[in-house]
Formats: C-alpha cells, sequence, structure tokens
C-alpha cells in the first residue's frame, strides 16, 4: 500500500513538472518570437501583414505543443497507467 502512495506521490510531482516546465517554454518561446517580430516589424513595415500571419501560426503551433504536454499530464492524472498496471 506503501508503494502505491510513492507511485502517486511521484506522479503528482511529475504532472507539475510536465506543465510547469511546459507553461514556462511556452511562455518564453512566444516571448522571443513576438520581441523579433516587433524588431522586424521595425526595419520593414512593408512586410508586416506577412511576418504577423506566420507569427500567430507560429504561436498557435507552441500552444499546441503545451497543450498535448497538458493532455499528457491529465492522462497520468485521471488514468495513470503505473496504477493500473500495479492493481491486476
Amino acid at each position: 500500500m506503501e508503494f502505491i502512495a510513492n507511485v502517486q506521490g511521484l506522479t503528482a510531482v511529475a504532472i507539475g513538472l510536465i506543465v510547469g516546465l511546459g507553461a514556462l517554454g511556452a511562455a518564453l518561446g512566444i516571448g522571443i518570437m513576438g520581441s523579433k517580430f516587433l524588431e522586424s516589424a521595425a526595419r520593414q513595415p512593408e512586410l508586416v501583414p506577412m511576418l504577423s500571419g506566420r507569427m500567430f501560426l507560429l504561436a498557435g503551433l507552441i500552444d499546441a505543443a503545451f497543450l498535448i504536454g497538458v493532455g499528457v499530464a491529465m492522462m497520468f492524472a485521471f488514468a495513470n497507467p503505473l496504477l493500473a498496471a500495479l492493481q491486476q
């Protein structure tokens, strides 16, 4: 019984790391991308429509990668395959 509690505790730590580091990476990525977009828009204002479309596409992809990590974390939170293997 203590082993199951240890697995649940370490799973909670892993979920925190997955969500926390994923959010940190997504925030840094979007922040750097936004600053580079503003720099390029200041240098060549005629390219702003093309650059903004590409920036929003990449922002969506960065957020999608973070949300995949959240989905994996929720899988471990609610349907933990490690606990299912232990209980058989």
